[in-house]
């Protein structure tokens, strides 16, 4: 008897490809910054939790033929069905607290701040990966919380309290990264984005009664821009992570801020001030330094591995 084939669908082995990697995480970033700035400029009409829905329903619209059996781009077979759910709602996080932050702050700055991630992947990894991290790496943390203090300044007339959202945006995102890579070559790409969007609407429409607003059909059409960026941007992050790891990928991921930083100030005319970029270079340097590291760890634990494989 032929063996019946399987209905699952499986994830493709891990590839080590740094430079497709690199040049997919730098693709991202134009599709997320682009997504930003829509944000922003819808925020001035739509609360942060209807810009979210309509974000959610797109990209749950894109990824309703991987939900529906039958179709072969069926993607819901998952070994672990409640973890994917678990990152969609820390992705729904980082969207919501972000998008939140921008109604009150440049987009440069939040977009600034909202980059400490790296700094909350770096401590959740002990937590959740069991990785060691040196002094070396603590030392880096610290210099990118400087900068994000060297940003908010707290007990200045310039800070506002709605700084703390691309804060807490960013450890959602810490987490679904985390979650990413603990998923990576085990689940397929198409499976965690459908979860995620699935999550991500699941929350959302039970929220967004409480606030709505009817949209006018510029709003709606700013959405769809919104929501079809964001996939983009979230599927090729997904599949960036196949070809190479966190730490080659990170310093690129900092282009983001080029893109938001022109766009903010052709769109709105915003000029990232001096407390900013100052607050970004410790940022980024510490973020860097850390992704250094990390390639430095990786390389010692293959040569460790090598010389302890019998088979060299």
């Amino acid at each position: 008897m032929p063996e019946k084939k399987s209905a699952k669908r499986t994830a493709p082995a891990r590839a080590d490809r740094p430079f497709r990697g690199i040049a997919l995480i730098l693709a991202s970033t134009v599709f997320l910054g682009a997504s930003d700035v829509t944000a922003k400029y819808l925020s001035a009409t739509l609360p942060s939790i209807e810009i979210a829905w309509i974000r959610f329903v797109v990209f749950a619209l894109i990824m309703s033929p991987a939900m529906l059996p039958g179709s072969p781009l069926f993607a819901l077979h998952s070994q672990r069905p409640g973890f994917q759910l678990m990152r969609g709602v820390a992705l729904l996080g980082s969207s919501l607290f972000f998008i939140s932050g921008l109604r009150f702050l440049p987009i440069a700055e939040a977009s600034a701040t909202g980059f400490v991630s790296p700094l909350f992947v770096t401590a959740l990894s002990i937590v959740f990966l069991g990785e060691r991290v040196g002094a070396r790496r603590w030392i880096a943390t610290a210099l990118g919380l400087i900068g994000v203090l060297v940003i908010l300044r707290p007990g200045s007339g310039a800070f506002h309290p709605a700084a703390f959202f691309p804060i807490v945006s960013a450890l959602a995102w810490a987490c679904t990264l985390v979650m990413t890579r603990m998923m990576s070559g085990k689940e397929h790409a198409l499976t965690t984005m459908t979860y995620s969007s699935i999550a991500g609407v699941g929350v959302l429409c039970v929220l967004v009664p409480f606030v709505w607003v009817a949209p006018s059909w510029h709003d709606i059409l700013f959405g769809i821009v919104i929501g079809v960026a964001s996939t983009a941007g979230q599927w090729i992050v997904v599949l960036a992570f196949r070809y190479a790891d966190a730490s080659v990928l990170a310093p690129f991921s900092y282009t983001q801020l080029l893109w938001v930083s022109i766009l903010g100030f052709v769109i709105f005319g915003e000029v990232p001030d001096i407390w900013t970029v100052t607050g970004a270079v410790f940022i980024v340097g510490s973020g860097l330094y850390t992704a250094h590291r990390e390639r430095i760890r990786r390389s010692q634990l293959l040569a460790l591995d090598g010389e302890l494989s019998p088979n060299p």
